[in-house]
């Protein structure tokens, strides 16, 4: 029998996870803080992440940011997935040698980020998720 008191129903809801657009001052505090740590990547945030490079006219990023925001429903709470306009955010970009778009940073709670540059397809993006960031064979 169910002690009322102890019961709770859980709510039940989708949630709506969006690919979160970041600047520089943001990737420093959610994703990696390069300027005080120059020579060490030291991962920041509090799951898995991906950030895309991209820019508003850029045919191949216009074919990933539907694929990317799919990604952020389906991993909710799992990772975070980041996007990072290049050309607002020339700096950035320079300081990761951005010079092809999209280009694709995985950052795993442990170990270095790796760069994937080009499109991807889905089955790509959940390869490299399961795999480099959250470390499923």
């Amino acid at each position: 029998m169910i002690n009322k008191q102890e019961y709770k129903p859980q709510l039940i809801r989708r949630i709506n996870m969006k690919v979160q657009e970041l600047t520089k001052a943001e990737f420093l505090k959610k994703v990696a803080n390069y300027e005080a740590s120059p020579n060490k990547w030291v991962y920041e945030g509090d799951k898995p992440c991906i950030v895309d490079f991209y820019a508003t006219w850029c045919g191949p990023c216009k074919m990933v940011a539907p694929i990317l925001e799919e990604l952020a429903e389906e991993y909710a709470g799992k990772i975070d997935l980041y996007k990072v306009d290049t050309e607002k955010e020339e700096g950035l970009a320079a300081s990761f040698g951005i010079r092809s778009i999209p280009s694709l940073l995985f950052c795993p709670m442990d170990g270095q980020p790796q760069m994937a540059k080009g499109a991807m397809g889905k089955a790509d993006f959940k390869k490299a998720i399961n795999e480099v960031l959250l470390k499923k064979e």
